[in-house]
């Protein structure tokens, strides 16, 4: 074997290692994660949503007697109350 015949194999079999890294480079290789940007729609919309996930928030800190009066009405609680008001007296 004559030296230009060996440096061409040499060659050769670098050109294939580096195709062979860069094919499983490339499927092994997980694609980076992109955060989804906010769309144009969903900034106008911000604020339609609800706060209800800021505890801090003086609106969802308490309850408004509104509230208070249609969760009570509805509840077997009052009706429970309201029949034993009248055994007090």
């Amino acid at each position: 074997m004559d030296r230009l015949a060996m440096i061409k194999a040499a060659a050769e079999k670098a050109r294939d290692e580096q195709i062979f890294k860069k094919t499983v480079k490339s499927v092994y290789s997980k694609p980076k994660y992109k955060a989804p940007r906010l769309t144009q729609s969903m900034k106008k919309a911000a604020h339609l949503s609800p706060g209800n996930l800021d505890c801090f928030k003086e609106e969802n800190m308490y309850y408004s007697d509104k509230d208070t009066q249609a969760f009570i009405a509805g509840s077997s609680i009052m009706d429970a109350y309201n029949e034993g008001k009248n055994d007090w007296d």
